[in-house]
């Protein structure tokens, strides 16, 4: 499961299901190619697929594909993709099928060989089972990646933002920023949840990427403006002096 060569890009996970982090994802992908960058998107396991355009595949591995710079294949995207929308593990076990940590680590390596960054996104929570003995938290410290945190701004998220930046630091990641995304239309105190949140996180110098609104047409690069373009360049700096000076919105 080990290789010598580090990755370059990024980890998205969320604070739990459903909470944007494809959507995040997907924009900063847009954001990646829209300036010339191969970016490539990984989604290593993915539970849930629908019948489109005569086939089967999940939502979220064909938008990332779609954002993405490389012309890719949803397999390329999602080498482990399960046909029931519930726990990865459980959903592989009802195919009678295993997720193979290693074979995760081979195709990541194998994407980001042909990609200037590769963005990342985990499945569910962090610390989601895919295995009897290692979980969603594993395959991160596998990949080695800066962690990005997306929020899903609803009731209890500064409960779990907190709870979740406290298990990534655990595990020995670097949590580089923070997106707090909008969830549902006209959430109560939303303003000040947000600024709990940065207080919170300042305190502990993790940077907001940005606050994404409540948006009727999700579309990446309609998400990717509601990023922080400086925030972006700063991390991107670590990743490529190259990026950074050419990422603008």
């Amino acid at each position: 499961m080990k290789s010598n060569t580090p990755l370059n890009g990024c980890f998205v996970i969320g604070t739990d299901t459903e909470v944007g982090k494809t959507r995040i994802s997907a924009a900063l992908l847009h954001g990646l190619a829209h300036n010339g960058f191969l970016s490539a998107g990984f989604k290593p396991v993915a539970a849930g697929t629908s019948f489109i355009d005569g086939q089967w595949g999940n939502d979220d591995v064909r938008a990332l594909r779609e954002a993405s710079a490389l012309v890719l294949s949803d397999a390329e995207v999602g080498p482990f993709q399960f046909e029931a929308a519930c726990a990865p593990h459980i959903a592989a076990a009802l195919q009678g099928l295993a997720i193979d940590r290693a074979a995760i680590l081979r195709s990541a390596h194998t994407l980001a060989a042909r990609a200037d960054v590769l963005v990342v996104e985990g499945v569910g929570g962090f610390c989601v089972p895919l295995g009897d003995d290692w979980d969603s938290a594993d395959l991160a410290c596998d990949l080695k990646l800066p962690v990005v945190l997306v929020v899903g701004l609803r009731l209890g998220c500064i409960n779990h933002a907190l709870l979740t930046a406290e298990a990534v630091r655990a595990r020995g990641l670097s949590l580089a920023g923070w997106v707090g995304n909008s969830v549902i239309p006209g959430m109560p105190w939303l303003d000040e949840n947000v600024t709990t949140l940065q207080q919170r996180f300042q305190k502990q110098n993790i940077p907001c990427w940005g606050h994404v609104p409540w948006l009727a047409q999700p579309t990446p690069a309609a998400v990717f403006a509601h990023l922080d373009q400086a925030a972006l360049r700063a991390f991107f700096s670590s990743v490529s002096p190259s990026l950074a000076s050419s990422l603008k919105t």
